[in-house]
């Protein structure tokens, strides 16, 4: 029988820690990860408090790593372009990508982190 794979940001222990230099610290949990079967390396819920950030960091080229905002308002930098991002927004930051995200607002913000494994042309065919 398949194991209970439902998340929520109400129960879960999170865990507080500085991302990437970035300001202050957020609360993060990872929900899945190293033995995962399937296509994300991780997913993890994480919570940005007012005023405090993911520091900008750079990914290597092997992967790729999907923002999904819950709840807040942030200001994202994306390859060079800040912009606005709040509640239904989805942000793909691409493989060897640079990127960053602060809590701009008064709330706390909310997003589950998910990061996948980039599969060339080649391996997928073989």
């Amino acid at each position: 029988m398949n194991e209970k794979r439902f998340y929520s940001f109400s129960n879960l222990e999170f865990h507080e820690m500085v991302a990437h230099d970035g300001k202050g610290a957020i609360k993060t949990v990872q929900v899945e990860g190293q033995n995962r079967k399937g296509a994300f390396n991780f997913i993890d819920l994480t919570e940005i408090p007012p005023g405090n950030s993911i520091g900008c960091h750079t990914h290597e080229l092997d992967n790729e790593e999907v923002y999904v905002i819950i709840s807040g308002e942030g200001r994202m930098y994306s390859e060079g372009v800040f912009f606005m991002v709040g509640a239904g927004d989805v942000i793909v930051n691409s493989p060897g990508g640079t990127h960053a995200l602060e809590n701009v607002g008064s709330d706390i913000l909310r997003l589950v982190v998910l990061e996948a494994n980039i599969i060339s042309t080649h391996e997928h065919l073989i």
